[in-house]
């Protein structure tokens, strides 16, 4: 048998060596940008001193700047208040909405009603809900709007729309009350479907009610759940 020569020590060494000057070379470079940073810093901080005075307008301007912005987001906030108290629908304002812009209206509507959390979730992938909302009693609340351009001579909703609902707002949402909302026509059979599923049909009328009224829905919809312990989001 042939013994397998060991590698000369020379090249050992000199892949060491190598890998040595690397590291050098490494940390000279940290140290170079370490040195132009701290070199850097020095030198706007020496500025600075020099011109105090630049800090202290700097400073001023932000404060400024800080209290304007607060006071538009106030003033924003008490006009969406002040709007919000006040919002109407009628039924050929609702009618002419885009479905989109027709989901918006719902949860405005439910923040003219005191669900501060109230936000529009439709889209693709939605999963029957197009409204979340929390009421000031705590119950959540997920809604489904059905848009019909035409309304009342629109296409009427099914019960194949609501069981989607039924399927998603309690086990996937978790909701507390399930409502759909359209404003067009509920089939005789879907009407009965939500009974027996306990879901909660806004139809044309009683949309109409709700959207140019300043009674909350839970007010005007039957068999709603029991409140809740009041939540930070009521």
């Amino acid at each position: 048998m042939t013994r397998r020569r060991r590698p000369p020590a020379r090249r050992r060494t000199r892949r060491a060596s190598k890998r040595q000057q690397q590291k050098d070379a490494q940390l000279i470079a940290f140290a170079v940008v370490a040195a132009a940073v701290i070199g850097l810093v020095v030198m706007v901080v020496n500025w600075l001193l020099a011109h105090w005075w630049v800090l202290l307008v700097a400073l001023v301007l932000t404060v400024l700047g800080g209290i304007g912005w607060l006071s538009h987001r106030q003033q924003q906030a008490r006009w969406e208040a002040v709007r919000a108290q006040g919002l109407r629908y009628g039924l050929e304002q609702l009618d002419a909405l885009h479905h989109a812009k027709f989901e918006e209206a719902v949860r405005d509507l439910m923040r003219r009603d005191g669900c501060r959390d109230a936000q529009r979730v439709g889209g693709g992938g939605d999963l029957g809900a197009d409204v979340k909302a929390t009421d000031p009693l705590g119950r959540r609340w997920v809604i489904q709007c059905k848009h019909r351009r035409h309304g009342a001579r629109g296409s009427a909703v099914g019960t194949p729309d609501l069981q989607v609902l039924n399927g998603t707002a309690r086990p996937v949402h978790g909701a507390d009350v399930a409502v759909l909302v359209t404003n067009g026509r509920v089939t005789a059979p879907a009407v009965d479907f939500a009974k027996q599923q306990r879901l909660h049909v806004v139809d044309r009328q009683m949309l109409a009610v709700w959207a140019s009224g300043s009674r909350p829905l839970w007010e005007l919809l039957r068999a709603v759940p029991p409140p809740r312990r009041p939540t930070s989001l009521s």
